[in-house]
C-alpha cells in the first residue's frame, strides 16, 4: 500500500477538484491512517447577508474534507463520487477559520461511509455533523 501523506494530498487539492472548491481557500491541518483534517478560511465571501457562513460551503468542505480521509485510509486516491450527504447544522458559524475532522467508518471495494465534524477553530465548538457515503470507481482510474 502507498503512502497518501499531506503533500500528496495538497496536490491532488490543487489538481483534481473544481475551480470553485480551490476558491474556497482549504488546506490540509492533517492526515493519516483513516482520517483527514481540513482548515477552511473565514471569508465574507462564504457568509450569507447576516454573517453566518453558508450551508453550501459547509457541505462543501465535509465533502472535500471525506475525499482525503478516505484517500488516506486507501493510501491513495481512488477515484469516487458522493453518494449521500447527510449534514445537521448545530449552530450558526460566524467570523472563524473551521476545521472539518473526516473519519472513514468503513471502507470497501466499492463503496464508503464516514463521518465529519465541523468545528469553528477559534474555539472548537461543533457548527455541522456530517454522514456521507461514496462510490469507489476503481476501475475508472
Amino acid at each position: 500500500m502507498t503512502t497518501f501523506d499531506a503533500s500528496t494530498a495538497t496536490h491532488l487539492l490543487q489538481t483534481v477538484f473544481a475551480p470553485w472548491v480551490q476558491d474556497l481557500d482549504l488546506s490540509i491541518e492533517s492526515i493519516g491512517g483513516d482520517g483527514a483534517v481540513l482548515r477552511m478560511k473565514f471569508s465574507d465571501r462564504l457568509c450569507r447577508d447576516n454573517g453566518v457562513v453558508c450551508g453550501q460551503a459547509l457541505m462543501s468542505l465535509a465533502d472535500t474534507a471525506m475525499v482525503f480521509a478516505i484517500s488516506s485510509a486507501a493510501g491513495e486516491y481512488l477515484p469516487m463520487t458522493t453518494v449521500d450527504q447527510t449534514i445537521h447544522f448545530l449552530k450558526p458559524a460566524m467570523r472563524s477559520d473551521l476545521l472539518a475532522q473526516a473519519r472513514v467508518v468503513r471502507l470497501g471495494r466499492t463503496m464508503a461511509f464516514g463521518s465529519v465534524t465541523i468545528e469553528t477553530a477559534s474555539d472548537a465548538k461543533p457548527v455541522a455533523l456530517a454522514q456521507t457515503a461514496y462510490a469507489i470507481m476503481r476501475d475508472s482510474k
